[in-house]
């Protein structure tokens, strides 16, 4: 007797289809994934907000937010964060499924979810969080990638929707007695008030460079904390550059000035400073020591270039909207 396949469900129409994980003979955690693979999302926020509330249940409640990373769509993934992380319930409510996703899904996938995340209505946690999971879990080339991505989409100009008049709204006169004239959205500042980018996107590819300069590409015999040292550093760069890339702050500039400036002067005091871990982790870099200390000071100027024209220039001015002209809304007796 066979049984009949299921219809394919509509949240999977963008997701590249991948095995489960084995649960072995674990029945909680087939019926989570069970549970969580198919439903809508309200009620998987439902689902998890119940198991929350038993301490016994935590595997359980950690392995139905990570499935949901993982196995739903980006969109799906990005409403259960807004539904678990608004009040009274916790800004971190959803780090495990922002986790998950960022650490074991596609660089399209990641990619949309940190443009979704900051881009909707949601904690800044719920973002930050996602840019922290991808530069700690993901190899340094992902990162590389995932930054000339969220460089790209960052640039691209944001598109307004045209409203859609009605069909049964006569035209001519007729027209403006019924339905209220349409009022223009305020352009943006000129180019006059706006900071000019390339600074922040020569800070960008100098911490980048920076970042590969120090990675340890070879252990060298070196015992795994200070290797550990070492590849921290690099990470350190490419973790400011990633977050430069979402959005140029004052404080994300700031460490973009001291992270590379510390490797500079480590590199500098290397000589002088007693053996010990972080004179062998800065012998592991990639780049020549010369090499490498002259990357983080470059980096270390542009991104304080980049803050001080970013601290020169004010925000952009914001225009009213213009008033409704008088009389543009009358009454059809009248």
């Amino acid at each position: 007797m066979t049984t009949p396949s299921s219809s394919p469900s509509p949240y999977e129409s963008d997701i590249t289809p991948t095995e489960p994980e084995p649960h072995g003979d674990d029945p909680v955690g087939s019926l989570v994934h069970a549970a969580v693979a198919d439903r809508p999302v309200e009620e998987v926020a439902q689902l998890i907000t119940l198991l929350e509330r038993s301490p016994e249940h935590a595997r359980a409640t950690v392995e139905a937010l990570r499935a949901v990373g993982v196995d739903r769509s980006v969109e799906d993934v990005t409403r259960l964060v807004d539904l678990l992380t608004r009040p009274p319930r916790a800004a971190d409510g959803a780090d495990e499924t922002i986790r998950a996703a960022a650490e074991q899904r596609s660089l399209d996938d990641v990619s949309r979810l940190v443009a979704l995340l900051h881009r909707t209505d949601l904690e800044p946690h719920c973002g930050q969080e996602a840019v922290r999971a991808a530069a700690t879990g993901r190899p340094v080339e992902e990162i590389v990638e995932l930054i000339r991505r969220l460089s790209e989409e960052c640039d691209s100009p944001p598109t307004i929707d045209q409203p859609v008049l009605d069909a049964s709204v006569p035209e001519g006169p007729a027209a403006e007695a019924v339905a209220p004239r349409r009022v223009t959205p305020p352009r943006p500042a000129g180019p006059a008030n706006e900071a000019p980018a390339w600074p922040g996107r020569i800070a960008v590819g100098a911490l980048v460079v920076c970042a590969a300069a120090y990675f340890p590409l070879y252990r060298d015999g070196a015992s795994l904390p200070v290797y550990g040292l070492a590849l921290g550093m690099s990470v350190a760069c490419l973790a400011v550059a990633l977050l430069l890339t979402l959005r140029i702050t004052v404080p994300v500039l700031a460490c973009g000035v001291l992270v590379p400036a510390v490797l500079a002067a480590a590199q500098l005091l290397a000589g002088q400073l007693p053996p010990g871990g972080l004179s062998r982790a800065l012998e592991l870099t990639l780049a020549p020591v010369w090499a490498a200390g002259l990357a983080a000071v470059f980096a270390s100027l542009a991104s304080l270039v980049a803050l001080l024209v970013h601290l020169a220039v004010p925000p952009p001015a914001r225009r009213q909207a213009p008033a409704p002209e008088r009389g543009a809304v009358t009454s059809a007796a009248e």
